[in-house]
Formats: C-alpha cells, sequence, structure tokens
C-alpha cells in the first residue's frame, strides 16, 4: 500500500493502492460490500496524517464520529486485484468535514462513496457535544 507523505500544507485529496486480501471476500470470490467502507476510513486515516493530524490524537477531548456514510457499487472487486481508493475533501462546514470516495481498478470505476464526519467534544461523565471544528484543524484542509 502506498499512502502520500506528510505535509504542513492544507491536504485536499489522499490515493492509496491496495491489493484485494482472500478475507476481505465472500464465498464468490468477490469483496464483501462492508470492506468498502473500510477501505474509505483507511484512506481517511491517511489523509489525516499527510495533513499532519491523527483522527484521534493522544490527550485529546476532540473525536470525529461518522454521522453518515454511503457507497454505490459500480463493478465487482475480486481476490488479488490491484485497485485505488481517492478520498477528497468534498466540503468542510462549522461542525462537519464531508469527504467523496472513488474506487478504481486500471482508470474504470469499481464504486462510489462518501463519508461525513462530525467534531465533537467528548469528556468522561458529559455527554458528547457537536463543537465547532478548531481553526488550526479546519485549516490542514482544503
Amino acid at each position: 500500500m502506498r499512502a502520500p507523505t506528510r505535509t504542513r500544507e492544507p491536504v485536499s485529496e489522499c490515493r492509496l493502492t491496495r491489493r484485494v486480501q482472500f478475507y476481505e471476500t465472500d464465498a464468490a470470490g468477490i469483496v464483501h460490500f462492508s470492506w468498502y467502507f473500510r477501505y474509505m476510513e483507511e484512506a481517511e486515516h491517511a489523509l489525516w496524517r499527510a495533513a499532519g493530524l491523527s483522527v484521534m490524537e493522544p490527550e485529546s477531548d476532540i473525536g470525529w464520529p461518522r454521522v453518515a456514510a454511503s457507497f454505490e457499487y459500480h463493478r465487482a472487486l475480486r481476490f488479488e486485484e490491484e485497485f485505488e481508493v481517492r478520498l477528497q475533501v468534498a466540503a468542510i462546514g462549522q461542525k462537519t468535514l464531508r469527504f467523496t470516495c472513488v474506487l478504481t481498478r486500471d482508470g474504470v470505476r469499481i464504486a462510489t462513496g462518501a463519508l461525513t464526519v462530525a467534531c465533537v467534544r467528548h469528556r468522561p461523565g458529559e455527554p458528547m457535544k457537536g463543537i465547532p471544528i478548531p481553526p488550526e484543524i479546519a485549516g490542514r484542509f482544503q
């Protein structure tokens, strides 16, 4: 798997190259639909790292729960096939980040997806609460 390098410039996209593993497939040898969400999340975490951040910073009380996730499937992926996951920042709201995701194999679209995460504060003994995205985080994405 190839991932982007870490930078201090704002980032807007991440591209990962992966190979389908046997355990990701169903009895027909086709990638199970649930793995597409894992691929998208893997690219999201790589995007955060490329921005010099982590989706789960140590000692931070800020979290990023998923509030929406979807995929449309256009073609099958099978064991041993190599494919690319491309995740892009689609929108930066006051309290949310929205990403779009496209999986391709040899330039052919396999699946398209979307992910929305919310910025929340979670402290022990208190309910989770949506908060504005801190400028030092929002400024790392474009």
